[in-house]
C-alpha cells in the first residue's frame, strides 16, 4: 500500500505497438483528503481507442504524451473513504487509468453494485462498450424489424453487444471477424444469421453479396478498411452507416487507398454519422437500465478476455489491436479472486 505502480508513455509507438513502448514508474500510494476515496484498483479496461490516445497527436481528446499515465477505465475497491457516500468496500468505476492506487473525488466515481451484475461489467456491457453500441446503434441505425443488419468487428465487446441487440429489434444480423473460432461464436452463441472471416474470405463483396440478398439497411463500422469498402456498394435506399472505429486504420504507418464512397452515400441517400459515446453521457443510466433488464431476460450475453496481473496490461492492449480477444478485454489485478 505504500508503493503506486503505473504504466507511462515511453515512446510513441510507430505502426503496431510493442510492450516497450510502456514503462513501469513507481511513487509513493497517494493519499485522501476531504470529500476523496482511495482505491486499489481491481480491473483495468483495455480498448481500440486507446491507440489513438498515443499516436501524439490530437483526436478527440489530449494525446498521452511520452513520461504521461496510460488513461483507461477502471474498477476499483474503496480502501479509504473522507465522504460519508462511500465507504471502505466498496467497488466503484472510474476512469483513473493505468495504476495500482489511486485517489479521486467520490463524486467522481459511480458506485457499483456487486448483487445487480459482477463488477467487472461495468468496463463491457454496462459500461462504456455497452453504451457504445446502444446508442451508437439503436440513435444512429434505428434498425427496423426485417431490415439487414451488418456490423464489422462483430466479435469485440461492442460488435457482438451490437450484434444482439440488433437481433432483440428484430433485424436479421451479419457479422465479420477474424477467426473461424470467433464466426462460430458469432453464429452458434450469439445467433446471428451469417458471418464471416475477413482473413479467410477472399472477396468480401460476394460474400456479403450471397449473405445480404436483399442489400444492407444498416452497417454499424468498428473498422473501416477493406470491410467498409465492400458494405457501401450494397447499400440500400436510406441505409444508416454508424462510424464506431478505424481500427483496421490505427497503426498504419501511410495513407491507405480504397473506392470513392461519397458519390455512393449520394446515390443511395444513405446516412453517414460518426458519433464519440460520451455525447450520450446524460442518457447512459437508460442504456444501463435496459441493458441490465436484458442480462436479466437472457436476452443478452457477454464474454470476458481476462488477462492477470497489472504486468499484463500493455500486452492486452497489442492483443486487443490485434484481434486476439473475443468479448472484452480486461486485465485483473492479482490480489482480486477469481469468480
Amino acid at each position: 500500500m505504500s508503493v503506486n505502480r503505473q504504466f507511462r508513455l515511453a515512446a510513441v509507438p510507430k505502426g503496431m505497438p510493442k510492450e516497450s513502448d510502456f514503462c513501469i514508474a513507481e511513487g509513493p500510494a497517494p493519499t485522501p483528503g476531504t470529500g476523496e476515496v482511495l482505491l486499489r484498483t481491481a480491473f483495468w479496461s483495455v480498448d481500440p481507442y486507446m491507440r489513438g490516445r498515443i499516436s501524439g497527436v490530437r483526436t478527440y481528446a489530449d494525446p498521452v504524451l511520452v513520461g504521461d499515465l496510460m488513461v483507461g477505465g477502471a474498477v476499483g475497491h474503496v480502501v479509504q473513504s473522507n465522504d460519508e457516500t462511500l465507504k471502505p468496500g466498496d467497488f466503484v468505476a472510474g476512469y483513473w487509468g493505468w495504476q495500482e492506487w489511486a485517489v479521486s473525488k467520490a463524486r467522481g466515481v459511480q458506485k457499483l453494485d456487486p448483487r445487480f451484475a459482477p463488477v467487472s461489467t461495468a468496463l463491457g456491457i454496462l459500461g462504456m462498450p455497452g453504451m457504445t453500441a446502444y446508442f451508437g446503434l439503436l440513435d444512429i441505425c434505428a434498425p427496423k424489424p426485417g431490415e439487414t443488419v451488418v456490423v464489422s468487428g462483430a466479435a469485440g465487446a461492442v460488435g457482438s453487444y451490437v450484434c444482439q441487440i440488433a437481433k432483440i429489434k428484430g433485424g436479421r444480423v451479419i457479422g465479420t471477424a477474424g477467426t473461424d473460432a470467433k464466426i462460430d461464436y458469432l453464429k452458434k452463441d450469439l445467433g446471428l444469421d451469417g458471418a464471416f472471416s475477413y482473413k479467410t474470405t477472399t472477396d468480401y463483396t460476394a460474400k456479403l453479396k450471397e449473405l445480404c440478398p436483399g442489400g444492407i439497411d444498416c452497417y454499424f463500422d468498428n473498422t473501416g478498411g477493406p470491410i467498409s469498402d465492400a458494405v457501401f456498394p450494397l447499400l440500400n435506399t436510406f441505409a444508416r452507416v454508424s462510424v464506431c472505429g478505424q481500427i483496421s486504420h490505427y497503426n498504419a504507418t501511410g495513407p491507405e487507398l480504397g473506392p470513392p464512397l461519397l458519390g455512393l452515400i449520394l446515390v443511395k441517400q444513405a446516412r453517414v454519422e460518426g458519433f464519440i459515446v460520451t455525447r450520450f453521457v446524460d442518457r447512459f443510466p437508460e442504456g444501463v437500465a435496459q441493458m441490465g433488464q436484458w442480462l436479466k431476460e437472457g436476452r443478452l450475453r457477454y464474454r470476458e478476455d481476462i488477462m492477470r496481473g497489472f504486468e499484463a496490461l500493455p500486452k492486452a492492449l497489442v492483443g486487443v489491436l490485434e484481434g486476439a480477444n473475443t468479448g472484452k478485454m480486461l486485465v485483473q489485478a492479482d490480489w482480486m479472486p477469481t469468480g
